[in-house]
């Protein structure tokens, strides 16, 4: 990992190799993934099952698209029951806490004869998109399913790849039942999130499609944002871990590796006010990924986009902090809760020693699906919320609009929108007319 001294040159170098991640620059892929998108609109089953047989090597028809109950079964028969058990102890766990996101509908009626409210409704039916290549997620099912469940979703449906003799992974196909999905279709890439966007005859459409992927998926995502709703164009796994001198050094470099490991794009920085500190992560580092099943991987990653940033002040550290606006950001300083308080801009904030990203990855209960590439300066974690929509209540009584309604006209035709005036206008013209006569 590079060691850099913080300054405003630096910090903004850094900023900028960070943003080559994103998946707006993406562009080289985005023909492509054009074509299979408009391919999948415009031929349904039959290009996304040729798709799927140029890309995943496996011939699949209409009958054979969907899980079957009995794949479903066998799934249950081939985990092992201690798995199974830390599934359900972390479903509980995220549905406890996305139990408490959920809103409803509000009214409030005033003696005026006004009534504004907020009627708060489910979406109709949403799309679960779980890749399915380099490695398997049932975490990240759990993650996308619990929270569209406890929004009241109608229907729950999800795509992810099988492999060439048409099985999907055990452990997603459980993950998913527990979670409460509705149907599982084994297909995957830029033509799973068409199919689930434009609908074909064997697998619906949605309102709205949810779940990490690659470069295609993203950027099918981005393809089809418009048509159906997404939650995000999420790019490559990224953690910030911010230390002072009281931190342990092994946590650290562990932690910032548990992110590198992720994928070759993947990003791991280190903010420290702590030159000692600095140089023992390094070497922690060096040791740990010797002996990491997944070396060449973290070793690309931490080449390409691994920092440690150094500091003169927690306040200097506390600015870059909140420039990055990392997906992850684990706070190892002597009072993790006062330095909370100072941050602006991060997906998730995990506070202490015992507190590791993977922690929220797998268990406690909040969404591990973050904002990246400094989105978090904006977006927020995949919640209830995104799974519910919101329409405004009005209602005004005669008595009610008769005060201000002049006042409406005039700000209509102040505008220049005579129809609106009008609009308004007619509802008491009987009274107008009366008052000229008089």
């Amino acid at each position: 990992m590079r060691k850099v001294r913080l300054t405003e040159e630096t910090r903004k170098n850094i900023l900028n190799d960070l943003l080559k991640r994103s998946p707006n620059h993406y562009g080289d892929y985005a023909a492509v993934v054009q074509e299979i998108v408009e391919a999948v609109a415009n031929r349904g089953d039959e290009a996304v099952f040729a798709y799927t047989e140029q890309f995943d090597h496996v011939t699949l028809t209409g009958d054979t698209v969907q899980v079957t109950e009995e794949e479903v079964e066998a799934a249950y028969r081939e985990i092992q029951p201690e798995l199974l058990t830390v599934i359900r102890k972390a479903l509980k766990n995220i549905r406890d806490y996305h139990e408490k996101q959920k809103q409803y509908s509000w009214f409030d009626s005033k003696p005026n004869g006004t009534i504004l409210g907020q009627k708060v409704t489910a979406l109709n039916r949403v799309g679960v998109y779980v890749p399915g290549g380099k490695a398997v997620y049932p975490s990240s099912v759990l993650m996308n399913i619990v929270p569209a469940k406890v929004a009241g979703v109608g229907s729950i449906i999800m795509t992810t790849p099988c492999d060439r003799q048409g099985k999907v992974c055990a452990t997603t196909l459980v993950a998913a039942r527990e979670a409460g999905v509705d149907a599982i279709y084994k297909i995957g890439g830029a033509q799973a999130i068409a199919a689930m966007a434009y609908g074909t005859a064997s697998i619906p459409s949605v309102d709205k499609i949810v779940g990490p992927g690659n470069i295609f998926v993203a950027l099918a995502k981005k393809a089809v944002n418009g048509f159906v709703g997404i939650d995000s164009i999420a790019g490559p796994s990224e953690i910030l871990v911010l230390a002072d001198e009281t931190a342990n050094p092994r946590f650290v470099a562990a932690d910032l590796l548990s992110q590198a490991e992720h994928d070759e794009m993947a990003s791991a920085i280190l903010v420290t006010t702590n030159e000692e500190l600095a140089d023992r992560v390094s070497e922690e580092i060096e040791a740990f990924t010797k002996r990491l099943s997944r070396k060449e991987i973290i070793q690309k990653s931490l080449e390409q986009f691994g920092y440690i940033l150094l500091a003169d002040t927690m306040e200097e550290a506390l600015e870059a902090v909140n420039q990055i606006a990392s997906e992850h950001l684990e706070i190892m300083t002597r009072n993790p809760f006062d330095v909370m308080t100072r941050v602006r801009n991060a997906g998730a904030i995990f506070l202490g020693a015992y507190s590791s990203e993977p922690l929220g990855d797998y268990f406690a209960g909040p969404n591990h699906v973050l904002p990246t590439n400094g989105t978090a300066k904006f977006f927020s974690p995949l919640s209830v919320d995104d799974f519910m929509k919101k329409s405004s209540i009005i209602y005004y009584s005669k008595e009610a609009l008769e005060p201000i309604h002049s006042d409406i006209i005039a700000f209509a035709e102040s505008e220049q929108l005579t129809a609106h005036a009008n609009s308004i206008r007619v509802r008491f013209e009987e009274k107008e007319e009366t008052h000229g006569e008089s």
